[in-house]
C-alpha cells in the first residue's frame, strides 16, 4: 500500500479545507463535537458555563461563529475523504453523524475515528464509512489488542510515542491501515515508513507535500 497522506485537522475549516485539498493530500481529518443538539467542527473545547473556548495555549470566545459539519460537507467540491475525529464521551456524537450522513445523503467513502469505539462501531454499519479506532495512551493501546481480532475495521490511528515496529507489526495482523500523529518532521516519516505505518497524519504542509513527492504523486491544481 501506498503511504497516505492525511491532513490533520484541516478540515477545522473552510481554509483549511481548501489549503489541503490545493495540497492534494489523500485525507483530509477533522474534530466532531456534539453541542446542544449541533455537529460542530472545531478542535478547541467548550468550557461549561464559561464564555469560551479553550485548549492548552489558546482561548476563543464561544460567541464565535462555529463551523457546522453539514455545512462542511456541503463545502467540499473536490469529493475529499474526511476522517472525522468523534470527540466526547456519552454525547451521542457517533449517532448524530450517522445520522446526518444517512439524512443528508453523503454516499461518498468517510472514515470515521475516535477514542470511544462504541460511537465508531455504531456508525460502522454504515456501507461507506470507514471505521478506525484510535489510541492516545498506553492503556489504550493495550486494549487494541482484545478489540480487534475478529472484528473488520479499516484501520487505527496510533499516537506516535506508543509505536515501534512491533507493536505496528501486531495490529498490521487486523487491520489494513496503521496510521500514526502526530508526524510532523520529515525525518519522522522516514522512521514511520519503517515500522511498517501506512498513514502519515500531520499538521505541516511541507511534510504532506514530502510523502506526496516520494510515491510520485503530483500536486493537482484545483
Amino acid at each position: 500500500m501506498s503511504t497516505v497522506a492525511i491532513a490533520h485537522r484541516a478540515g477545522n475549516s473552510l481554509a483549511g479545507l481548501h489549503e489541503a485539498n490545493v495540497l492534494g493530500v489523500d485525507v483530509i481529518e477533522c474534530d466532531i463535537h456534539h453541542h446542544r443538539g449541533r455537529l460542530e467542527v472545531r478542535h478547541l473545547k467548550t468550557a461549561g458555563p464559561l464564555p469560551f473556548l479553550w485548549d492548552r495555549w489558546e482561548l476563543a470566545s464561544a460567541s464565535a461563529p462555529r463551523l457546522g459539519l453539514q455545512e462542511l460537507l456541503e463545502a467540499d467540491r473536490h469529493g475529499t475523504t474526511f476522517m472525522l475525529d468523534l470527540k466526547g464521551w456519552g454525547t451521542g456524537v457517533g449517532a448524530a453523524v450517522s445520522q446526518l450522513l444517512h439524512e443528508s445523503g453523503h454516499d461518498r467513502p468517510v472514515m470515521v475515528c475516535g477514542r470511544h469505539w462504541p460511537d465508531v462501531e455504531a456508525l460502522a454499519r454504515l456501507a461507506h464509512v470507514w471505521p478506525v479506532l484510535s489510541a492516545r495512551r498506553p492503556r489504550e493501546l493495550a486494549a487494541l489488542a482484545h478489540r480487534l481480532p475478529g472484528r473488520s475495521f479499516h484501520g487505527v490511528s496510533v499516537h506516535r510515542s506508543l509505536l515501534d515496529a512491533e507493536v505496528v507489526s501486531r495490529l498490521r495482523r487486523h487491520v489494513p491501515l496503521v496510521m500514526s500523529w502526530p508526524i510532523n518532521d520529515v525525518p519522522s516519516i522516514d522512521r514511520m515508513i519503517g515500522m511498517g505505518v501506512e498513514g502519515i497524519i500531520s499538521d505541516e504542509p511541507a511534510v504532506l507535500a514530502e510523502v506526496l513527492r516520494r510515491r510520485g504523486r503530483p500536486h493537482p491544481e484545483r
